[in-house]
């Protein structure tokens, strides 16, 4: 009984730890993803390197074409999009 009472404080530390730390790091890491499988064509996007373009073309292997200015395009894989500024409307259809 006496070497369970030894376990409870680490037990709580991680507990703690757990909710504070691990939980919303997963959350935003699942948030993140869902951002990012949500992009589309014309959404105005900013890079972890702070550039701020407009999706230009959507690729299937994790990577997107932004346009940085008129005629400047670049290669930008998905998952260093940091924030998407502006959504466009789907398409109906």
């Amino acid at each position: 009984m006496e070497a369970l009472g030894q376990f409870i404080p680490l037990i709580l530390i991680f507990a703690i730890m757990y909710f504070l730390l691990i939980r919303p790091q997963q959350k935003k890491l699942k948030d993140h993803k869902a951002m990012v499988e949500a992009l589309r064509r014309g959404d105005q996007v900013v890079t972890q390197g702070g550039l701020i373009g407009k999706v230009s073309k959507v690729k299937d292997d994790d990577e997107i074409e932004v346009e940085l200015a008129q005629g400047v395009k670049v290669r930008v894989v998905k998952s260093t999009i940091a924030q998407v500024l502006s959504k466009t409307e789907p398409a109906e259809g």
